[in-house]
């Protein structure tokens, strides 16, 4: 039976290869998902991803994932600084916690140095661009072993 990670993706990364490609790369969001499932695939892991622009459906998808899912891969993007729903749910659930960003976000505008998800995190990948999504896959599984 594979295990199964749910990677989410927060506000505006569908817009991911037209918004701000000097920061963000020009690959789209489903360039990187893609990317991470062939690795996922590699390692015998089922890969469910979720994008949304909206805070209420990224809680709702971390509550669906307690008991079911065994990692949670999250690029929150804007989230990541202020969403304190995020957060508690991420710290309700069970297994280990991936943070993801695609820049690094220490080296960027100011308010993007605090992240309220870090503290619930097992870990961050941060400022390898899309490659991030790969390292975040192989992280999972080095912690799920």
């Amino acid at each position: 039976m594979a295990t199964t990670v749910l990677l989410l993706s927060g506000p505006n990364l569908n817009l991911l290869g037209i918004r701000e490609p000097d920061i963000y790369g020009s690959a789209t969001l489903d360039d990187h998902v893609a990317g991470a499932k062939a690795v996922a695939s590699d390692l015998g892991i089922e890969l469910e991803h979720l994008q949304s622009n909206h805070e209420g459906a990224l809680v709702e998808a971390v509550h669906g994932a307690r008991g079911r899912v065994a990692a949670i891969i999250v690029n929150a993007a804007a989230m990541t600084h202020y969403s304190w729903s995020l957060r508690d749910a991420l710290a309700a659930f069970d297994g280990p916690v991936v943070e993801l960003h695609l820049s690094n976000t220490a080296t960027r505008e100011p308010w993007r140095h605090t992240s309220v998800i870090t503290p619930v995190a097992t870990g961050i990948i941060s400022g390898f661009g899309g490659h991030g999504y790969r390292l975040a896959v192989e992280a999972v599984f080095l912690l799920l072993k």
